[in-house]
């Protein structure tokens, strides 16, 4: 059976079709997971960690944790839960990283739960969670602003309700970040994972 011009002109156009839909659908998405906006009402915060480098913290991984340091210090009755396990190329959980550059900034020990065993956002939820009172089912997410729409879909696949903060993604890896957020978003939509 031969393909004519015309049937691969149209799939062609299908595909590209598609393909803009899909970016314009993320991109509504992505800016959508920034609201709501944190209040303080919810009494746990889940910090989303980002890569540990050998000798500093990832930019991302920093950023978070200035936002995460700033809204700690607004609602002192906060607990945040720091979320991330450790990869083989980095020098210690993600957790860990977070617990030290939190309690080196004035954060007390006591208002941190280390979560060190996830490797995905998926499993920040799922392991996070674990971690909550059984009564607790709405938190704060703290993570990069392009991240927030997947969190809060995995988090909302688990029963669980946010509001989020926002952290800004450094620019350096901003167009790799939310083009591999975009994919990835599709990806939860799909499996809800």
């Amino acid at each position: 059976m031969k393909i004519s011009r015309k049937m691969i002109l149209l799939v062609s156009l299908v595909v590209v079709a598609v393909g803009i839909f899909c970016w314009w659908k993320t991109g509504k998405w992505i800016e959508a997971g920034k609201k709501p906006v944190a209040d303080g009402t919810n009494d746990y915060a889940i910090v989303l960690g980002a890569k540990v480098k050998q000798d500093s913290l990832s930019l991302s991984l920093r950023y978070r944790l200035d936002a995460a340091l700033a809204y700690a210090n607004e609602n002192p009755h906060v607990t945040l839960i720091l979320s991330g396990g450790q990869g083989a190329d980095e020098p210690m959980s993600e957790a860990e990283a977070m617990r030290r550059f939190l309690t080196d900034n004035g954060i007390e020990e006591s208002r941190l739960i280390l979560e060190d065993a996830s490797t995905s956002t998926y499993e920040n939820f799922l392991y996070s969670k674990k971690l909550l009172p059984s009564d607790v089912d709405s938190i704060t997410i703290i993570s990069s602003d392009f991240h927030l729409a997947r969190a809060q879909k995995i988090a909302r696949s688990l029963d669980l309700k946010s509001d989020v903060v926002a952290a800004e993604t450094p620019k350096v890896v901003e167009a790799k970040s939310v083009f591999r957020e975009r994919i990835a978003l599709v990806k939860t939509v799909i499996v809800g994972r």
